[in-house]
């Protein structure tokens, strides 16, 4: 197929709610070196892309300003120095922005082939969230067989991610989510036991539920709101891993003496400022040790809702109600 000179995209004229998205026209990107050219088929909708809308989350200076982290679709171009794919493969991968479009860039070491047996939308809700969880939770957190782990949010794309493979690997798996269908969720998934933070004090749960041990990791989007309790919630020597702010940046008088008393360690990154080789070293462990868990069933992503592309809007209105349970994508 052809390329054509145009295409549309979601712009962004200014900053603020869903309502100043707008479906636009812009020229077909060409691929550099070490890139690929997607013909769009599905989009994944993520709280990062939120946030960008919102002005408070800005691109990296070489990245596309057009939202969008994560797609599935076919090679419709190939960059110099690209090898090992054709035009017409069926590929997903972790874009660093521009995803909310016809046509996007991809680096090549971000390219993910579909798992066997799935389609776009499924293979569009993957890269964001597994990539995330990958790094956090097993690279930098150390998450091993035989330990446990805490996942706030279990119910959102990350969470649900985190709850599947955490299982998978073979770790003992408690959770949070905000009502009673999301932790009935949370434990369908694989998570011991799921706490309504609404109701309940995950603190005192994990306290009670592991004997007065705690916990091996926490998994935490939170931040200050919950940073004393996890440090609470914690075993000794075990790790604190931030990957969001969602409940504030600041901790304010912060009794720090647990976190030397048990030899914990605090980390957290975020995904986009890494570097290529980074991503490209998440991308070859998930083709390596989680594909082969997709293809046998034994791992899946779940999906809420899907919605055209042209309803872009609706699509970010849900995200910000957060009454979904696992991801929202688009199809294009």
């Amino acid at each position: 197929m052809p390329l054509p000179a145009n295409m549309r995209f979601v712009d962004l004229p200014s900053f603020g709610a869903p309502e100043v998205m707008r479906i636009a026209t812009a020229p077909v990107p060409v691929p550099g070196e070490g890139q690929i050219l997607v013909r769009m088929q599905a989009i994944g909708i993520n709280r990062p892309d939120v946030a960008q809308r919102q002005g408070t989350y800005p691109p990296p200076k070489d990245a596309s300003p057009i939202l969008g982290l994560e797609l599935s679709g076919e090679v419709a171009a190939i960059g110099p120095g690209v090898a090992g794919y054709s035009l017409g493969d069926k590929v997903c991968g972790l874009a660093n922005g521009g995803a909310y479009a016809e046509y996007c860039l991809l680096p090549v070491g971000q390219v993910l082939p579909f798992p066997k047996g799935y389609d776009a939308v499924k293979s569009a809700a993957l890269p964001e969230t597994f990539f995330t969880v990958w790094a956090n939770l097993f690279q930098m957190a150390g998450l091993t067989e035989g330990e446990s782990v805490l996942i706030h949010g279990g119910s959102s794309g990350i969470g649900t991610t985190a709850i599947q493979l955490a299982r998978a690997f073979g770790a003992e798996v408690y959770a949070t989510a905000g009502s009673a269908e999301k932790c009935k969720a949370c434990e369908k998934l694989g998570a011991k036991r799921a706490i309504n933070y609404k109701s309940e004090d995950f603190a005192g749960v994990i306290k009670a539920e592991t004997g007065g041990h705690g916990v091996d990791v926490v998994l935490d989007m939170i931040g200050a709101a919950y940073f004393e309790k996890n440090i609470a919630s914690l075993a000794r020597d075990g790790c604190l891993s931030i990957i969001a702010l969602l409940g504030g940046a600041v901790a304010e008088r912060v009794n720090l003496a647990p976190i030397m008393a048990k030899r914990l360690t605090v980390t957290g990154s975020t995904m986009r400022p890494r570097t290529a080789e980074e991503k490209r070293a998440i991308r070859d462990d998930l083709f390596s040790q989680v594909w082969p868990l997709l293809e046998a069933g034994k791992v899946a992503p779940v999906i809420h809702r899907t919605f055209a592309f042209e309803d872009v809007v609706e699509a970010h209105r849900l995200m910000e109600t957060s009454s979904h349970i696992g991801k929202i994508t688009l199809t294009v």
